[in-house]
């Protein structure tokens, strides 16, 4: 049987097992260890070899602009790489609570529930990836099919070699192209992990809603006292479970903010700089050219991870709000002293939805995204008058 982990998380732990990020194995730790360091030395370099190349053309706005809006990508793989990694610790006990008892689906509907949010997510961060993967290729067409007559690198950035020498220019290529595709796939599968994890936050909050409509009504009338308080007994039973599978869930999705939330606020944070510069290099750019058209894929690749997060965060908060709607709709008037405190208590702790916020302060909604893109077109414009 498929466990929730393989369900949601098995796309992402692939490509970051194979990129030596995920929790190695126990077999075998000097190599993984060798080989992640590897992985993230191509990472760390290339950012470093771009503050050097801003450094050398700092003043002049249009090689700055060219080299920063691959700068702010980059090192919001680096950190938020770096940040997955040492919650190592905080992903197993993700993984482990994946696995509990009470989020074991119990019925086909509910196994259909979990699979239909599953195959939700992974559709929108296979489009995702495709996007990204998409980008990285044109970028590293750019050079094969530009008439310059001198070669030079798909990105700006201050490399040690002559470019009119071989195989150093070959090499020097060969270092960017690996490198930008690793970033890419680093990129979109541990933004994945996170938003799997709040996904299926929200399959089980549709799960606890499932369960609060087989509640059953009493009909007093129609059925003898001991059939009558048998289904009262398992009324209750039904409703306790549903309070403790939702305490369950806001401790998942606490303590998936409590180790991601810093990831998230950064990439939002750095979201604003990158579409504005994005949008200065597209204005910039010759429209035929191949770098226009990388250029553009890339501002898409970028606001589809951002509304991913928005839209994700956006899908659990209206998840939460209406299991309390649905609380209400059950037949509670027919439900004895016990089963009616007990849902008071209930729709008044739900009366605050579960919000996941990024740097617990940016709260994952439609909205944020509304206002995220509404500041980077006012830098924008800021900066392209400057530029004029």
């Amino acid at each position: 049987m498929i466990t929730n982990t393989d369900m949601f998380l098995g796309r992402p732990r692939f490509i970051l097992h194979y990129l030596g990020i995920w929790l190695p194995p126990e077999e075998y730790k000097l190599l993984r260890n060798i080989y992640k360091f590897l992985v993230m030395f191509t990472q760390f370099s290339f950012i470093f070899l771009e503050f050097i190349y801003i450094a050398v053309v700092w003043g002049n706005i249009d090689k700055v602009s060219e080299a920063s809006y691959l700068l702010f990508t980059q090192a919001s793989v680096c950190y938020k790489t770096t940040v997955f990694m040492m919650n190592k610790n905080n992903l197993k006990k993700l993984i482990k609570f994946m696995e509990v008892g009470i989020f074991a689906p119990q019925t086909i509907g509910h196994e259909k529930i979990l699979a239909a949010q599953a195959r939700k997510i992974r559709n929108l961060s296979a489009v995702f990836l495709t996007s990204a993967i998409t980008t990285c290729t044109l970028w590293a067409l750019m050079p094969l099919f530009d008439t310059a007559e001198t070669r030079f690198f798909p990105f700006k950035i201050w490399m040690p070699i002559n470019t009119e020498k071989s195989p150093h220019y070959e090499i020097g290529y060969l270092y960017q192209v690996i490198s930008i595709y690793i970033s890419a796939l680093l990129f979109c599968a541990v933004d994945s992990s996170t938003l799997s994890m709040i996904m299926f936050g929200c399959a089980e909050l549709e799960i606890i809603i499932d369960k609060i409509q087989k509640i059953r009504d009493i009909p007093i009338s129609r059925i003898n006292e001991s059939d009558c308080r048998k289904r009262l007994t398992e009324n209750n039973k039904l409703f306790n479970e549903c309070v403790r599978h939702h305490q369950c869930v806001v401790k998942f999705i606490e303590l998936v903010e409590d180790t991601y939330h810093a990831n998230i606020f950064f990439q939002l944070s750095g979201s604003v700089g990158i579409i504005c510069i994005i949008g200065l290099r597209i204005v910039i750019t010759e429209p035929s050219s191949v770098q226009f058209y990388s250029m553009l894929n890339y501002m898409l690749t970028i606001l589809s991870q951002l509304f991913l997060y928005c839209w994700c965060g956006n899908e659990l908060t209206s998840m939460s709000q209406n299991l309390r709607e649905f609380l209400y709709l059950c037949p509670w008037y027919d439900q004895n002293i016990q089963f009616r405190r007990s849902l008071i208590i209930a729709m008044e702790r739900m009366k605050r939805p579960i919000i996941f916020k990024a740097g617990r302060y940016i709260p994952l909604s439609r909205p944020t995204f509304i206002s995220i893109l509404r500041s980077s077109y006012s830098y924008f414009a800021v900066l392209n008058q400057t530029k004029n």
